[in-house]
């Protein structure tokens, strides 16, 4: 599917020692005319590389930018097929020479050592993600990236949300290690009042992942009464008269790729690629 955008734009561009070049911008869907002023400001040797590359741009778009200055045309850049005579001046098949003045312009520039007029690549902005104009596809399509942290990575936790403890000053929260332990006995890790001795069990497994075993207790996730639950970034545990709440940095929660979730919890999550290992 090809690019289609209206432009009515008007640009000026300064050169250091010599005139400014002006141009005008113009067309709709995947058709444009560029109108400058001065037809050799971007054929020298300097500015080759950059046209070149904008032309192959424009090509994988489908798009179409014609050259012009007072009527005539003089190159047209993007989706065309340039004869193979003009391929050995422009070095692209994406360029295609419109008449004899625009080689002769070409020509003149580059013997002539035109000083270049488009900014190098230490001027370009930063990447973005694909395509690089989203808001002018109907449907942009992004390539997303496994986000698989350091085993253990992401502080995961459990934040103490509802319960008979003091939360004048701040939430409880409780840092997660393999094997941690919640109950009412004071061997475990995690003391709460109203459990069983030893409650439940907070595993790491190999796979990185951390789960939730009851013991010796009635463990609820999200109400429904569970033996053992692997958690997620938000999944509430409830045991006995004490809520607490599973915290990890999304990055790092396998269930919820590249960087979060989509569409909110009813939403369909791209699985994470399996992890590689060393």
């Amino acid at each position: 599917m090809s690019l289609r955008v209206a432009a009515d734009l008007v640009l000026e561009l300064e050169r250091p020692g010599a005139a400014t070049v002006h141009g005008r911008m113009t067309g709709r869907d995947n058709r444009l005319v560029l109108e400058v002023d001065d037809p050799g400001a971007f054929a020298g040797a300097g500015d080759a590389v950059a046209v070149r590359a904008l032309a192959q741009g424009l090509a994988a778009q489908g798009v179409q930018v014609r050259v012009e200055h007072g009527g005539t045309h003089l190159v047209t850049l993007g989706a065309v097929s340039a004869p193979w005579w003009q391929r050995r001046l422009t070095g692209t098949r994406r360029v295609r020479l419109g008449s004899l003045r625009g080689a002769w312009t070409a020509g003149r520039s580059r013997a002539r050592r035109t000083a270049p007029v488009l900014p190098d690549a230490g001027l370009l902005p930063a990447p973005t993600l694909w395509p690089i104009a989203p808001t002018m596809q109907r449907r942009p399509r992004r390539r997303a990236t496994t986000t698989h942290d350091p085993a253990g990575g992401g502080q995961a936790r459990l934040v103490h949300a509802r319960g008979p403890v003091d939360r004048s000053r701040w939430l409880p929260t409780y840092w997660l290690h393999d094997g941690l332990t919640i109950g009412s006995s004071e061997t475990c890790d995690v003391v709460l009042g109203g459990l069983a001795p030893v409650h439940a069990r907070i595993s790491h497994d190999e796979n990185d992942e951390w789960v939730v075993h009851a013991v010796d207790g009635v463990v609820r996730v999200h109400g429904a009464p569970k033996a053992s639950s692997i958690l997620r970034t938000g999944t509430r545990v409830d045991l006995g008269d004490h809520t607490l709440i599973y915290a990890r940095e999304e990055f790092a929660d396998h269930g919820r790729p590249f960087g979060g979730r989509i569409g909110g919890e009813l939403g369909h999550q791209v699985p994470q690629p399996p992890r590689h290992r060393g």
